[in-house]
């Protein structure tokens, strides 16, 4: 083979193995575009999975069947997430609908406020005042916020789109864990392979140190949220709050977004002092925000066990 002959196989070798790399970048970049909208759902689903699996290995071994254990655990947190936001999403349209109907045709009417509003602290007297005219004018005392009321409503409805979202988002990824749990052998067997080959012999540890680092944070996040929801879910029930699941869920729901409970919580407690400020009341308010501030002093406990 001569020089040039020589040098001409290199090129053409050179050549395809640059088509080859291109090709295969292709693939890569097209792959991940593809996969991009469903990995926060599939990563996700991967955490509930490693979370949740310590009780399902427990009810494993007491009860047996683990198929079926893990489809009635996703069946029934499924229906409590879905049946909550179907009545809340159509009782939110339905409500619109009637408040439009009656700016429209102008018989929308306020109630007076009773005297304990009054007594609320801080903006007790300012708020009597602004509810009293809006009973008796409600278009004139509005008028000067429409502009906010509009940007308010718009946010709020953005607002109420997004926790859909996110509540379709975690069913999702609750079932893509039930589908890791089910097949829960091969895919250990596949995470510490990766392990293994980024670590080396120190791969089954770091798997098992990364698995305890995770459901540590998913109990301190998840874990404190399931627990202000169940806590506000029993003072609203006591104080007779309507609705008072759809509230607890949503406030779960702030928590784990990581945002205040407050921002929910709050405006029940509102609602609670306008129907009387007594001492349940003021017992019920006191709760609440020890409820919602409590989780940085509970988060750090969970987030630490087994790690």
């Amino acid at each position: 083979m001569t020089k040039i002959e020589e040098r001409e196989e290199k090129v053409n070798l050179a050549i395809e193995i640059a088509i080859k790399l291109s090709i295969i970048a292709i693939v890569v970049v097209v792959s991940f575009l593809i996969a991009k909208p469903f990995m926060a759902i599939v990563i996700w689903g991967a955490i509930i999975a490693v979370a949740i699996s310590p009780l399902i290995n427990n009810l494993e071994k007491r009860f047996g069947n683990r198929k079926k254990i893990i489809i009635g655990i996703t069946v029934a947190v499924v229906a409590a997430l879905l049946i909550p936001t179907y009545s809340l999403s159509g009782k939110t349209i339905e409500t619109s609908q009637k408040v439009i109907h009656a700016m429209q045709e102008g018989d929308i009417t306020v109630p007076p406020p009773t005297e304990n509003v009054k007594e609320w602290p801080l903006i007790g007297e300012k708020a009597y005042t602004f509810w009293e005219n809006a009973s008796k004018n409600l278009k004139s005392t509005l008028a000067p916020f429409s502009d906010k009321i509009k940007a308010g409503a718009t946010k709020l409805l953005s607002s109420l789109g997004g926790l859909i979202g996110t509540i379709l988002m975690f069913v999702i990824s609750m079932i893509i864990a039930a589908v890791f749990l089910i097949g829960s052998e091969g895919s250990v067997k596949f995470y510490k392979d990766i392990s293994r080959r980024l670590m080396g012999d120190k791969g089954d540890e770091w798997a098992e140190l990364s698995t305890a680092t995770i459901r540590g944070v998913v109990n301190g996040v998840i874990g404190v949220a399931l627990l202000q929801g169940i806590l506000s879910l029993i003072f609203m029930v006591f104080m007779d709050v309507p609705l008072a699941m759809v509230w607890a869920i949503l406030i779960m729901f702030v928590a784990i977004l990581q945002l205040p409970a407050l921002i929910i919580s709050g405006p029940v407690i509102a609602y609670v002092f306008s129907q009387g400020s007594g001492t349940p009341e003021v017992i019920f308010a006191i709760f609440m925000v020890i409820v919602a501030a409590g989780d940085g002093a509970i988060k750090p406990i969970l987030m630490g066990r087994g790690v």
